[in-house]
């Protein structure tokens, strides 16, 4: 898969998906705050400071980033994902992912295109499946998106996830084959 990737969402919005560089750090801090403090579907529960963040979205990881139109000095990401060999050694052909899409760009089929390109461009870097070991439970969307994608629940972590509200909900493991 050669990057730039360009696609279309369901309203015919034109998308680039770029695989990230150094100027595309700050936009998805900016995005990943947002997405932090919804508290809804990442584990963190503050902003991670740059190093942790830097560990969480880069390090070990391709990072891919979507918007509208090509990098312009100040562009808006709409969405972004990481693909990382999930274990390392004689388990590192099954993959993990991350996925955000900015508040304003949801249902739109921009979490779909993610999915898609994630699941081409994991294949053709050799990995044979994908897992998510943390899907938030009552993260609806996410776990109807990736059912549509060909993903199964493989079974539930009860209450892994606190909640805003002090309550607990359980976490989903997801994983399908490339």
């Amino acid at each position: 898969m050669k990057f730039p990737v360009e696609g279309k969402l369901k309203d015919g919005t034109p998308i680039h998906l770029l695989l990230a560089g150094l100027k595309d750090i700050e936009p998805l801090r900016q995005l990943y705050r947002v997405i932090v403090a919804e508290g809804t579907s990442y584990p963190h529960d503050r902003m991670p400071d740059q190093d942790e963040f830097m560990e969480y979205w880069f390090r070990g990881k391709t990072t891919v980033a979507a918007y509208v139109q090509d990098r312009a000095p100040h562009a808006e990401m709409l969405g972004a994902f990481y693909l990382k060999p999930n274990w390392p050694g004689r388990a590192r052909q099954v993959a993990n992912a991350g996925f955000i899409v900015a508040p304003d760009w949801r249902n739109k089929g921009l979490g779909w295109l993610l999915g898609a390109t994630m699941l081409h461009y994991g294949k053709e870097l050799g990995y044979r499946s994908v897992i998510f070991n943390l899907v938030f439970s009552e993260n609806q969307a996410a776990r109807h998106l990736w059912t549509k994608l060909g993903f199964s629940q493989l079974g539930a972590i009860p209450g892994a996830v606190r909640k805003s509200d002090g309550t607990y909900q359980d976490a989903v493991i997801m994983w399908r084959s490339l």
